[in-house]
């Protein structure tokens, strides 16, 4: 297995449930809150296609910085057209859907994202691919509706950039651990390093897609399967924003 030490291909288009076996795609909400992950699926995506101007509704909230949370009564307040008032019904249905299920979800308008200011050996921001992790059973629910989409990418793609020799004796320099140690192996983790992953020769990555909405599978003690490695899509000065939601 080696390592990709160059740009990877474009990224694919949304991938199905025929195209990778950890991926299995839903036909409604209610299938995709009571399917389980098991027998290896990490990844469930309700495929759809939304009626409605997303883009109007991001024109609409106008301009700003970083990432800026969007609440259901400034949608309410937005003077849209008919399209545009569709996609932000389409939006506060999907808020609604999940508090239902007592979930805590997050609208997001994504002007930029904030970048390690001091990485080290691995970056840790969002960009790079990496899972999400919780003390307990858990899951991220999340779906691009405007602008660039998540990028997925499969595990057997991937590798843990601190399981790379030459990368884990770089951590080893930057925090200074004399052994790999139990302390080393803390440090790792109190910093989110053993989250993130390289791709190895060949990886081709895959889109999320727009107005699909995903629930992937996190790390967690006692998962039965492994944790679905994605990240946010590389963007570029004066790109139009990113309209996000995320649980």
């Amino acid at each position: 297995m080696h390592l990709s030490k160059t740009i990877l291909p474009a990224v694919a288009p949304v991938i199905g449930s025929s195209d990778y076996f950890r991926i299995k795609t839903v036909h409604s909400f209610a299938e995709l809150v009571a399917t389980p992950f098991a027998q290896g699926v990490n990844a469930l995506c309700w495929s759809r296609t939304l009626p409605g101007d997303f883009g109007e509704v991001v024109e609409k909230l106008g301009a700003g910085e970083g990432v800026v949370t969007v609440e259901d009564q400034e949608l309410l307040q937005l003077a849209l057209s008919p399209a545009g008032r569709m996609a932000a019904n389409g939006l506060r249905e999907d808020l609604r859907r999940l508090r239902e299920e007592e979930r805590d979800p997050v609208l997001n308008c994504i002007h930029e994202y904030r970048r390690d200011e001091e990485p080290g050996p691995v970056r840790t921001d969002v960009f790079s691919f990496h899972v999400d992790s919780a003390p307990v059973e858990a899951d991220t629910w999340l779906c691009t509706y405007f602008g660039p989409a998540s990028v997925g990418l499969r595990n057997e793609d991937a590798r843990r950039k601190v399981d790379i020799p030459e990368i884990r004796e770089q951590l080893r320099a930057y925090l200074g651990a004399e052994t790999d140690d139990d302390a080393f192996r803390a440090a790792l983790h109190q910093r989110y390093y053993d989250l993130h992953y390289a791709a190895v020769e060949g990886a081709r990555p895959y889109s999320f897609g727009v107005g699909q909405l995903w629930r992937i599978a996190v790390e967690w003690p006692g998962s039965a399967v492994p944790p679905c490695i994605h990240r946010a899509p590389a963007t570029a000065p004066g790109e139009p924003p990113r309209l996000l939601l995320i649980c």
